[in-house]
Protein backbone atom coordinates (compact mmCIF):
# COMPACT_ATOMS: atom_id res chain seq x y z
CA UNK A 1 0.00 0.00 0.00
CA UNK A 2 1.40 3.38 -1.03
CA UNK A 3 0.70 6.19 1.41
CA UNK A 4 1.75 9.28 -0.48
CA UNK A 5 0.30 12.01 1.63
CA UNK A 6 3.01 11.99 4.26
CA UNK A 7 6.56 11.64 5.09
CA UNK A 8 8.61 8.96 6.70
CA UNK A 9 11.84 10.50 7.79
CA UNK A 10 14.71 8.69 9.29
CA UNK A 11 16.81 10.41 11.84
CA UNK A 12 20.26 9.02 12.39
CA UNK A 13 23.33 10.61 13.83
CA UNK A 14 24.89 11.21 10.41
CA UNK A 15 22.63 13.61 8.60
CA UNK A 16 25.17 14.10 5.85
CA UNK A 17 25.48 10.48 4.79
CA UNK A 18 25.14 10.50 1.01
CA UNK A 19 22.60 8.48 -0.96
CA UNK A 20 23.07 6.77 -4.30
CA UNK A 21 22.52 9.09 -7.24
CA UNK A 22 19.57 8.72 -9.59
CA UNK A 23 18.77 9.98 -13.05
CA UNK A 24 18.30 13.73 -13.23
CA UNK A 25 17.31 15.44 -16.46
CA UNK A 26 16.25 18.94 -17.37
CA UNK A 27 12.46 19.23 -17.16
CA UNK A 28 10.81 20.02 -20.49
CA UNK A 29 8.20 22.16 -18.73
CA UNK A 30 10.02 23.99 -15.96
CA UNK A 31 8.01 25.87 -13.35
CA UNK A 32 7.31 26.23 -9.67
CA UNK A 33 4.73 23.46 -9.38
CA UNK A 34 6.12 20.07 -8.41
CA UNK A 35 4.26 16.97 -9.56
CA UNK A 36 5.45 13.63 -8.18
CA UNK A 37 4.71 10.71 -10.46
CA UNK A 38 4.99 6.94 -10.07
CA UNK A 39 5.92 5.57 -13.52
CA UNK A 40 3.68 2.96 -15.09
CA UNK A 41 5.06 -0.47 -14.18
CA UNK A 42 3.90 -3.88 -13.01
CA UNK A 43 5.99 -3.68 -9.84
CA UNK A 44 6.83 -0.92 -7.35
CA UNK A 45 9.17 1.63 -8.92
CA UNK A 46 10.72 4.92 -7.89
CA UNK A 47 8.82 8.19 -8.26
CA UNK A 48 9.90 10.98 -10.60
CA UNK A 49 9.78 14.65 -9.68
CA UNK A 50 8.42 16.79 -12.52
CA UNK A 51 7.92 20.55 -12.64
CA UNK A 52 5.24 22.57 -14.41
CA UNK A 53 4.41 26.22 -15.09
CA UNK A 54 0.67 25.69 -14.71
CA UNK A 55 -1.74 23.18 -13.22
CA UNK A 56 -4.58 24.37 -15.44
CA UNK A 57 -3.26 23.29 -18.86
CA UNK A 58 -0.43 21.64 -20.85
CA UNK A 59 1.04 18.13 -20.70
CA UNK A 60 4.09 16.79 -18.87
CA UNK A 61 5.68 13.37 -19.14
CA UNK A 62 8.12 11.16 -17.28
CA UNK A 63 9.69 10.16 -20.60
CA UNK A 64 13.13 11.77 -20.65
CA UNK A 65 12.13 14.19 -17.91
CA UNK A 66 12.26 14.60 -14.18
CA UNK A 67 14.39 13.54 -11.26
CA UNK A 68 14.21 9.87 -10.33
CA UNK A 69 13.97 9.12 -6.60
CA UNK A 70 15.59 6.33 -4.59
CA UNK A 71 13.16 3.62 -3.51
CA UNK A 72 9.49 2.97 -4.20
CA UNK A 73 7.81 4.44 -1.09
CA UNK A 74 8.27 8.22 -0.97
CA UNK A 75 6.59 10.99 0.99
CA UNK A 76 6.71 14.70 0.31
CA UNK A 77 6.39 17.98 2.17
CA UNK A 78 7.26 21.62 1.53
CA UNK A 79 8.39 23.81 4.39
CA UNK A 80 10.50 26.92 4.80
CA UNK A 81 11.08 27.28 1.05
CA UNK A 82 12.24 23.71 0.59
CA UNK A 83 10.77 20.54 -0.89
CA UNK A 84 11.61 17.36 1.02
CA UNK A 85 11.48 13.95 -0.64
CA UNK A 86 11.69 11.15 1.90
CA UNK A 87 12.03 7.39 1.56
CA UNK A 88 9.99 5.15 3.84
CA UNK A 89 12.61 2.59 4.82
CA UNK A 90 10.31 0.18 6.66
CA UNK A 91 12.51 -0.79 9.64
CA UNK A 92 15.63 0.55 7.92
CA UNK A 93 17.03 4.07 7.55
CA UNK A 94 15.64 6.01 4.60
CA UNK A 95 17.11 8.52 2.20
CA UNK A 96 16.00 12.14 2.39
CA UNK A 97 16.65 14.72 -0.32
CA UNK A 98 15.98 18.44 0.03
CA UNK A 99 15.44 20.78 -2.95
CA UNK A 100 14.64 24.39 -3.66
CA UNK A 101 13.48 25.97 -6.94
CA UNK A 102 15.75 28.08 -9.13
CA UNK A 103 14.50 29.43 -12.46
CA UNK A 104 11.69 26.88 -12.46
CA UNK A 105 14.01 23.93 -11.91
CA UNK A 106 14.56 21.78 -8.84
CA UNK A 107 17.94 22.37 -7.26
CA UNK A 108 19.23 19.67 -4.93
CA UNK A 109 20.47 21.07 -1.61
CA UNK A 110 21.46 17.93 0.26
CA UNK A 111 21.06 14.19 0.67
CA UNK A 112 20.99 12.54 4.07
CA UNK A 113 19.67 9.49 5.88
CA UNK A 114 17.39 9.13 8.87
CA UNK A 115 15.28 6.61 10.83
CA UNK A 116 11.84 5.73 9.58
CA UNK A 117 9.12 7.69 11.36
CA UNK A 118 5.34 7.54 11.14
CA UNK A 119 4.22 11.13 11.77
CA UNK A 120 5.68 14.58 11.18
CA UNK A 121 4.73 18.23 10.95
CA UNK A 122 6.29 21.61 10.24
CA UNK A 123 6.64 23.50 13.52
CA UNK A 124 8.27 26.94 13.43
CA UNK A 125 11.42 26.41 11.32
CA UNK A 126 11.59 22.71 12.19
CA UNK A 127 10.20 19.41 11.06
CA UNK A 128 9.00 17.55 14.14
CA UNK A 129 9.20 13.79 13.64
CA UNK A 130 7.77 10.87 15.61
CA UNK A 131 8.91 7.26 15.45
CA UNK A 132 5.91 5.52 17.02
CA UNK A 133 5.95 2.21 18.84
CA UNK A 134 3.50 -0.57 18.00
CA UNK A 135 4.74 -2.92 20.74
CA UNK A 136 3.03 -3.21 24.12
CA UNK A 137 6.25 -4.60 25.56
CA UNK A 138 8.40 -1.76 24.17
CA UNK A 139 6.09 1.27 24.30
CA UNK A 140 8.70 4.03 24.00
CA UNK A 141 8.16 6.34 21.05
CA UNK A 142 10.85 8.80 19.94
CA UNK A 143 10.64 12.38 18.68
CA UNK A 144 13.18 14.47 16.79
CA UNK A 145 13.40 18.13 15.81
CA UNK A 146 15.13 18.74 12.47
CA UNK A 147 15.93 22.37 11.72
CA UNK A 148 15.10 23.14 8.08
CA UNK A 149 17.71 25.89 7.88
CA UNK A 150 20.73 23.91 9.07
CA UNK A 151 19.29 20.45 8.20
CA UNK A 152 20.49 19.13 11.53
CA UNK A 153 18.81 17.56 14.54
CA UNK A 154 18.55 20.16 17.27
CA UNK A 155 16.94 17.98 19.96
CA UNK A 156 15.34 14.60 20.53
CA UNK A 157 13.52 12.70 23.25
CA UNK A 158 11.03 9.94 24.07
CA UNK A 159 7.50 9.46 25.35
CA UNK A 160 5.77 6.34 26.72
CA UNK A 161 2.71 5.94 24.50
CA UNK A 162 1.29 3.09 26.58
CA UNK A 163 1.13 5.12 29.78
CA UNK A 164 -0.46 7.95 27.81
CA UNK A 165 -3.79 6.18 27.13
CA UNK A 166 -4.43 4.59 30.57
CA UNK A 167 -6.28 1.85 28.66
CA UNK A 168 -3.68 -0.88 28.25
CA UNK A 169 -3.38 0.10 24.58
CA UNK A 170 -0.79 2.18 22.77
CA UNK A 171 -1.39 5.68 21.47
CA UNK A 172 -0.52 5.65 17.77
CA UNK A 173 -0.49 9.20 16.43
CA UNK A 174 -2.35 9.59 13.15
CA UNK A 175 -0.57 12.92 12.62
CA UNK A 176 0.74 15.94 14.50
CA UNK A 177 -0.09 19.62 14.17
CA UNK A 178 1.31 22.90 15.45
CA UNK A 179 -1.29 24.91 17.37
CA UNK A 180 0.30 28.11 18.66
CA UNK A 181 3.16 27.13 20.96
CA UNK A 182 1.81 23.60 21.35
CA UNK A 183 1.71 20.42 19.31
CA UNK A 184 -1.58 18.52 19.07
CA UNK A 185 -1.20 14.81 18.34
CA UNK A 186 -4.48 12.99 17.63
CA UNK A 187 -4.17 9.26 18.10
CA UNK A 188 -5.88 5.92 17.76
CA UNK A 189 -5.40 3.37 20.51
CA UNK A 190 -4.08 -0.01 19.34
CA UNK A 191 -3.21 -3.32 20.94
CA UNK A 192 -1.35 -4.89 18.00
CA UNK A 193 0.54 -4.04 14.83
CA UNK A 194 -2.64 -4.43 12.77
CA UNK A 195 -4.16 -1.36 14.49
CA UNK A 196 -6.93 -3.27 16.26
CA UNK A 197 -8.52 -1.63 19.30
CA UNK A 198 -10.98 -2.48 22.05
CA UNK A 199 -11.96 1.20 22.21
CA UNK A 200 -13.33 2.10 18.75
CA UNK A 201 -15.74 4.76 19.96
CA UNK A 202 -13.52 7.56 21.15
CA UNK A 203 -11.15 10.15 19.74
CA UNK A 204 -8.19 11.51 21.70
CA UNK A 205 -5.52 14.19 21.30
CA UNK A 206 -2.23 14.38 23.19
CA UNK A 207 -1.14 17.98 23.76
CA UNK A 208 2.57 18.77 24.06
CA UNK A 209 4.37 22.00 24.90
CA UNK A 210 6.66 22.36 21.88
CA UNK A 211 9.58 24.08 23.62
CA UNK A 212 10.42 21.02 25.78
CA UNK A 213 7.99 18.46 24.28
CA UNK A 214 6.48 17.78 27.69
CA UNK A 215 3.07 16.11 27.58
CA UNK A 216 0.63 18.60 29.11
CA UNK A 217 -2.62 16.68 28.86
CA UNK A 218 -4.77 14.24 26.90
CA UNK A 219 -8.30 15.17 25.84
CA UNK A 220 -10.94 12.65 24.71
CA UNK A 221 -14.30 12.90 22.95
CA UNK A 222 -16.70 9.92 22.92
CA UNK A 223 -18.95 11.42 20.23
CA UNK A 224 -16.50 10.26 17.57
CA UNK A 225 -14.01 7.55 16.74
CA UNK A 226 -10.34 8.55 16.34
CA UNK A 227 -9.34 11.70 14.44
CA UNK A 228 -7.48 11.43 11.13
CA UNK A 229 -6.15 8.21 9.64
CA UNK A 230 -2.80 6.45 9.44
CA UNK A 231 -0.53 8.93 7.60
CA UNK A 232 -3.45 11.36 7.14
CA UNK A 233 -3.66 14.75 8.84
CA UNK A 234 -7.02 15.02 10.60
CA UNK A 235 -6.56 18.42 12.24
CA UNK A 236 -6.82 21.91 10.78
CA UNK A 237 -6.15 25.33 12.31
CA UNK A 238 -8.35 28.19 11.07
CA UNK A 239 -7.33 31.81 10.58
CA UNK A 240 -8.95 32.73 13.91
CA UNK A 241 -7.13 29.94 15.78
CA UNK A 242 -10.06 27.53 16.04
CA UNK A 243 -9.06 23.90 15.50
CA UNK A 244 -11.26 21.39 13.66
CA UNK A 245 -10.73 17.65 13.42
CA UNK A 246 -12.43 15.02 11.28
CA UNK A 247 -13.02 11.38 12.13
CA UNK A 248 -13.29 8.91 9.23
CA UNK A 249 -15.01 6.38 11.53
CA UNK A 250 -12.67 3.55 10.53
CA UNK A 251 -11.64 1.97 13.85
CA UNK A 252 -11.25 -1.82 13.66
CA UNK A 253 -11.52 -4.65 16.16
CA UNK A 254 -10.45 -8.17 15.24
CA UNK A 255 -9.88 -6.97 11.69
CA UNK A 256 -13.38 -5.61 11.15
CA UNK A 257 -14.85 -2.11 11.20
CA UNK A 258 -16.22 -1.73 14.70
CA UNK A 259 -17.00 1.88 15.56
CA UNK A 260 -20.63 2.83 16.07
CA UNK A 261 -19.87 6.54 15.59
CA UNK A 262 -20.39 8.45 12.33
CA UNK A 263 -17.77 10.23 10.28
CA UNK A 264 -17.93 13.65 11.88
CA UNK A 265 -16.09 16.90 12.62
CA UNK A 266 -15.39 18.29 16.10
CA UNK A 267 -13.95 21.60 17.28
CA UNK A 268 -11.52 23.05 19.81
CA UNK A 269 -12.01 26.78 20.30
CA UNK A 270 -9.04 29.09 19.85
CA UNK A 271 -6.92 29.39 22.98
CA UNK A 272 -8.48 26.34 24.66
CA UNK A 273 -7.40 22.73 25.06
CA UNK A 274 -10.79 21.03 25.37
CA UNK A 275 -13.30 19.75 22.83
CA UNK A 276 -16.14 22.22 22.30
CA UNK A 277 -19.19 20.21 23.40
CA UNK A 278 -21.52 22.75 21.77
CA UNK A 279 -20.18 21.91 18.29
CA UNK A 280 -20.71 18.65 16.38
CA UNK A 281 -20.96 18.16 12.61
CA UNK A 282 -22.30 14.74 11.58
CA UNK A 283 -20.87 14.53 8.07
CA UNK A 284 -22.63 11.26 7.26
CA UNK A 285 -26.01 12.78 8.04
CA UNK A 286 -25.31 15.97 6.09
CA UNK A 287 -23.95 14.17 3.02
CA UNK A 288 -26.30 11.21 2.73
CA UNK A 289 -23.83 8.64 4.01
CA UNK A 290 -20.37 9.89 2.98
CA UNK A 291 -17.29 9.53 5.18
CA UNK A 292 -14.28 11.86 4.95
CA UNK A 293 -10.98 10.04 4.34
CA UNK A 294 -8.74 13.13 3.95
CA UNK A 295 -9.08 16.88 3.61
CA UNK A 296 -7.32 20.04 2.54
CA UNK A 297 -8.04 23.45 4.00
CA UNK A 298 -8.61 26.14 1.35
CA UNK A 299 -9.19 29.00 3.78
CA UNK A 300 -12.40 30.76 4.86
CA UNK A 301 -13.74 27.69 6.74
CA UNK A 302 -13.78 25.68 3.48
CA UNK A 303 -12.28 22.27 2.69
CA UNK A 304 -11.86 19.98 -0.28
CA UNK A 305 -12.43 16.47 1.05
CA UNK A 306 -11.81 13.01 -0.30
CA UNK A 307 -14.80 10.90 0.67
CA UNK A 308 -16.17 7.39 0.39
CA UNK A 309 -19.78 6.21 0.30
CA UNK A 310 -20.84 3.96 3.16
CA UNK A 311 -21.43 1.06 0.75
CA UNK A 312 -17.84 1.41 -0.52
CA UNK A 313 -16.25 1.62 2.94
CA UNK A 314 -14.36 -1.67 2.94
CA UNK A 315 -10.91 -0.54 4.13
CA UNK A 316 -9.61 1.57 6.99
CA UNK A 317 -6.80 2.88 4.78
CA UNK A 318 -8.13 3.54 1.26
CA UNK A 319 -8.61 7.18 0.24
CA UNK A 320 -12.02 8.04 -1.14
CA UNK A 321 -12.41 8.66 -4.88
CA UNK A 322 -15.29 11.10 -4.45
CA UNK A 323 -14.71 14.81 -3.83
CA UNK A 324 -16.85 17.11 -1.72
CA UNK A 325 -16.77 20.64 -0.37
CA UNK A 326 -17.19 21.06 3.39
CA UNK A 327 -17.84 24.29 5.28
CA UNK A 328 -17.24 23.66 8.97
CA UNK A 329 -19.09 26.79 10.17
CA UNK A 330 -22.18 26.29 8.00
CA UNK A 331 -21.98 22.51 8.59
CA UNK A 332 -22.53 21.75 4.92
CA UNK A 333 -21.29 19.03 2.57
CA UNK A 334 -21.70 19.53 -1.19
CA UNK A 335 -20.64 17.02 -3.82
CA UNK A 336 -18.31 18.25 -6.58
CA UNK A 337 -19.41 17.79 -10.20
CA UNK A 338 -17.22 17.55 -13.30
CA UNK A 339 -15.00 14.67 -12.18
CA UNK A 340 -14.91 11.32 -13.98
CA UNK A 341 -17.28 8.64 -12.70
CA UNK A 342 -16.05 7.12 -9.43
CA UNK A 343 -16.00 3.65 -11.00
CA UNK A 344 -13.41 4.84 -13.54
CA UNK A 345 -11.03 6.34 -10.95
CA UNK A 346 -8.22 4.26 -9.48
CA UNK A 347 -6.95 6.92 -7.05
CA UNK A 348 -7.26 10.59 -6.13
CA UNK A 349 -4.24 12.20 -4.49
CA UNK A 350 -4.36 13.38 -0.87
CA UNK A 351 -1.13 15.43 -0.86
CA UNK A 352 -2.36 18.42 -2.83
CA UNK A 353 -1.94 22.14 -3.50
CA UNK A 354 -4.14 25.13 -2.73
CA UNK A 355 -3.35 28.86 -2.98
CA UNK A 356 -5.39 29.27 0.23
CA UNK A 357 -7.80 31.71 -1.43
CA UNK A 358 -10.83 30.16 0.22
CA UNK A 359 -12.15 28.50 -2.93
CA UNK A 360 -9.47 26.79 -5.04
CA UNK A 361 -7.79 23.42 -4.70
CA UNK A 362 -5.98 21.05 -7.07
CA UNK A 363 -6.13 17.25 -6.92
CA UNK A 364 -4.51 14.51 -8.99
CA UNK A 365 -6.96 12.08 -10.60
CA UNK A 366 -5.57 8.75 -11.80
CA UNK A 367 -7.91 6.76 -14.01
CA UNK A 368 -8.13 3.02 -14.44
CA UNK A 369 -7.37 3.39 -18.16
CA UNK A 370 -3.89 4.65 -17.26
CA UNK A 371 -4.42 8.36 -17.87
CA UNK A 372 -3.79 10.99 -15.19
CA UNK A 373 -4.83 14.62 -14.84
CA UNK A 374 -4.72 17.46 -12.37
CA UNK A 375 -8.22 18.79 -11.72
CA UNK A 376 -8.96 22.29 -10.47
CA UNK A 377 -11.66 22.35 -7.80
CA UNK A 378 -13.78 25.51 -7.45
CA UNK A 379 -15.38 25.30 -4.03
CA UNK A 380 -17.67 28.26 -4.68
CA UNK A 381 -19.43 26.40 -7.51
CA UNK A 382 -18.57 22.83 -6.41
CA UNK A 383 -17.16 22.07 -9.85
CA UNK A 384 -14.02 20.36 -11.13
CA UNK A 385 -12.20 21.32 -14.33
CA UNK A 386 -9.66 19.11 -16.10
CA UNK A 387 -6.21 20.70 -16.25
CA UNK A 388 -2.63 19.49 -16.61
CA UNK A 389 -2.25 16.05 -18.20
CA UNK A 390 0.49 13.80 -16.82
CA UNK A 391 1.83 11.05 -19.07
CA UNK A 392 3.87 8.01 -18.17
CA UNK A 393 2.61 7.32 -14.67
CA UNK A 394 0.24 8.09 -11.82
CA UNK A 395 0.23 11.34 -9.85
CA UNK A 396 1.17 10.88 -6.18
CA UNK A 397 1.49 14.49 -4.91
CA UNK A 398 1.10 18.11 -6.04
CA UNK A 399 3.19 20.82 -4.39
CA UNK A 400 4.43 24.36 -5.05
CA UNK A 401 7.59 26.27 -4.20
CA UNK A 402 8.24 29.99 -4.63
Amino acid sequence: MKLRSTLALAVAAGLLASCSSKTETTPANSGNYIITVSPAATTAVADYLLTAKSLDKDTISTKGNGIEQDGSYRYYVTHNGKFFSMLYGQQNPGAVTAYNIQDGKLNKLTNFQTETVQAFAPVNDDLLLFKISRSLTAPTSSWYKVNTNSLTITSEGTVNTLEMTKLGELAHFTWIKQVGTKVFAPYQTIYDRSFNTKYPDQGSIAIFNYADMKLEKVITDTRISFIGRYFQDGLSVQENGDVYGFSPATAITDGKMSTTKPSAIVKIKSGTTEFDQSYFFDVEAASGGMSITSWQYLGNNTYVVNAVAKSEKTSAYAAGVRIGIVNVVDKTYKAVTGLPEAASISEITTNNYTPKDGKTGYVGVNLKDGTSYVYKIDASTQTATKGLRVEGGTITAIQHLD
